[in-house]
């Protein structure tokens, strides 16, 4: 279960510090360095891996508390990577630098090779769209043949963003076998768990995205007139109000839920699907609906909402759309037989 003191936290201070001029500073490209400071100083980014060097997942659900947080706010930081980066590494037995760092791969399409040569490991590869590849001092790589943290320095990286304008830098990887170590992984861990670990950020970071813009669809509706009486009083603004509610309570559940269950011990994979799947869903129709009821001040530049639902329309993309984890889902269910179905739908 999250610890309220920690959502507290942070909420509190990505409220005081995380304002609309930082966050369209950060996406003309200036690092919020004061605001990254903070967040390390809070202990925000060891959520995840709190230092007792060993697999479990017992953080999560505190981790993502903080991504929502993160999310409702629209924080212009590497917060989930620096997260899961630390987790591997703290896995690993590694000690990680008090540093902003990414991971590698993002896309199922990005495939990195690893080559014995020279008495070391050399690992080879390009990944299309690395998050905060150029504000990062490591990338913690991970291939079939283990873990690398690659010093960014030593990467030929092409700056790139995503619409929200976060940076998803193409970077191509070509370590030197002297320039890292490859860092043997426990059985439990490779790619995919990556993947699904990066899949819950993302979706916990919708779930606080979305209920931000439930609260700024809902206030404009209550201060908005036209005809005499605000716009929040005709039923079909209504009607659009609570199928926005709906979408965020299903999404937000899915989250909590899933790190729950995750944190516990309970399959990843099927919880990360989960989650992805139904905070995608969500976002989609949901940020229909918000800027419907802002009409056209929501598309504009000064307005709070394109914000957050840039953010939602990016996230959703990451780490797989809900389309992919939807088929991977049916198929690991379909493999299990019909028998197993509604166990597995129960349990």
């Amino acid at each position: 279960m999250t610890d309220t003191l920690v959502l507290d936290a942070a909420e509190r201070l990505f409220a005081d510090q995380v304002t609309p001029a930082l966050v369209n500073a950060a996406e003309k490209g200036e690092w919020p360095s004061d605001l990254w400071q903070s967040v390390e100083q809070a202990g925000f980014l060891d959520a995840l891996a709190p230092g007792d060097q060993g697999f479990g997942l017992a953080g999560l659900p505190d981790a993502l508390a903080i991504l929502r947080a993160s999310g409702r706010h629209a924080v212009p930081l590497p917060i989930a990577e620096t997260m899961v980066a630390r987790w591997l590494m703290d896995a690993t037995g590694l000690g990680y630098p008090i540093t902003p760092l990414t991971i590698a791969p993002v896309e199922t399409t990005d495939v990195f090779d690893v080559v014995k040569e020279g008495g070391g490991w050399r690992l080879r590869g390009t990944a299309s769209a690395i998050p905060w590849a150029r504000n990062a001092s490591h990338v913690v790589a991970l291939a079939t043949g283990g873990l690398f943290v690659l010093p960014s320095e030593t990467l030929a990286i092409q700056h790139g963003a995503n619409l929200a304008g976060e940076p998803r830098d193409r970077t191509v990887i070509d370590s030197s076998p002297h320039a890292c170590e490859r860092i043997k992984l426990p059985p439990e861990i490779d790619v995919s768990l990556v993947r699904c670990l990066g899949a819950l950020c993302r979706a916990a970071q919708m779930a606080g995205a979305l209920e931000a813009s439930l609260a700024l669809a809902t206030q404009y509706a209550n201060d908005r007139v036209q005809f005499g009486r605000p716009i929040g009083r005709f039923q079909a603004i209504q009607q659009q109000l609570a199928q926005f509610a709906e979408q965020v309570a299903a999404a937000t559940v899915a989250v909590t839920a899933s790190a729950d269950a995750a944190s516990a011990g309970d399959d990843l994979f099927f919880a990360a699907a989960i989650a992805k799947i139904r905070a995608g869903e969500a976002s989609g129709k949901s940020a229909d609906i918000a800027h419907q009821v802002h009409g056209a001040i929501g598309f504009t530049h000064e307005h709070r909402l394109h914000h957050l639902t840039r953010r939602l329309w990016s996230w959703r993309d990451e780490f797989g759309v809900e389309s992919e984890w939807s088929i991977a889902l049916g198929s690991r269910v379909a493999a299990q037989g019909a028998e197993a179905f509604w166990p597995s739908l129960t349990a």
